[in-house]
């Protein structure tokens, strides 16, 4: 790799850091309006995208998702709860089996707060052709799963 080569890649990779700074910022004033922690909106989110992927999702993998150990898990459900943003419900199809779903009011302070930011990154996406969208979505894709192996150790 030539120089230039690897100065762009350090120039992406500074461009992540910065994106994931302002990212994390927009969560945290989330957070903060809203009396959460970090690992309260970090459980929040897991919640609503085990939803959107159509996937139910336990306690334990909550924990899994958000790097928590069982008491903790229930700590932080208990919290959640009581503050409205999640319920605890029997699973459909194993009645046995409890599974978590994000309130009404949770969804809507969400959409309140990220619906905004969400319609101006569509309308910054429209600047590219599918096709680059496409290598943004596998690049992104690559990054995170390298974040995550790291982060997770």
């Amino acid at each position: 790799m030539d120089a230039d080569s690897a100065a762009g890649r350090q120039e992406v990779a500074l461009l992540l850091r910065r994106l994931t700074v302002e990212l994390d910022a927009v969560g945290q004033r989330f957070a903060e309006l809203h009396g959460l922690n970090r690992t309260d909106v970090r459980a929040l989110v897991a919640i609503m995208d085990a939803a959107r992927r159509g996937e139910a999702l336990t306690a334990g993998g909550l924990g899994d998702a958000v790097e928590l150990r069982s008491a903790s898990v229930t700590a932080l459900l208990d919290r959640l709860e009581k503050v409205g943003h999640v319920r605890r419900v029997r699973d459909d199809e194993d009645r046995r089996r409890v599974v978590l779903e994000m309130s009404d009011t949770a969804m809507a302070a969400g959409a309140s707060f990220f619906g905004g930011l969400q319609r101006d990154l569509v309308a910054a996406m429209g600047e590219f052709s599918d096709e680059e969208l496409d290598v943004v979505r596998r690049f992104l894709t690559g990054m995170t799963d390298v974040i995550t192996r790291h982060s997770r150790g």
